[in-house]
């Protein structure tokens, strides 16, 4: 079901990108190539049918982003912070180097 829904997300994502790249903004976009859809879509155009096709694509899309969390929320139950491997408790911040007195008496 998970799957169903992953591939339907695309579709959406793609289907509400080309509804906004159709509809009519200051410049033309892709809505010059819409035509005249006057008879199909009412004496606006396809104006006011996009606008509210693509809200009700953004809501469809809301929802089943949703759903995907819920059912990948059930699915996965463990956290990926408890995936990782414990650290221990103290480790040393730089790597530990041997001091070696340096003897005065030996100078050349």
């Amino acid at each position: 079901m998970a799957e169903f829904l992953f591939v339907f997300q695309f579709i959406l994502a793609f289907v509400i990108t080309v509804a906004v790249l159709l509809q009519k903004s200051s410049s033309i976009g892709l809505g010059a190539y819409s035509g005249s859809n006057e008879s199909i879509f009412g004496a606006k155009g396809p104006g006011g049918f996009l606008a509210k096709f693509t809200f009700a694509a953004g809501v469809i899309f809301i929802l089943n982003t949703l759903s995907l969390l819920y059912l990948y929320n059930k699915q996965e139950s463990k956290s990926l912070i408890e995936s990782l491997p414990s650290v221990p408790a103290q480790t040393p911040l730089a790597p530990v180097v041997p001091i070696v007195p340096v003897d005065s008496n030996n100078t050349k």
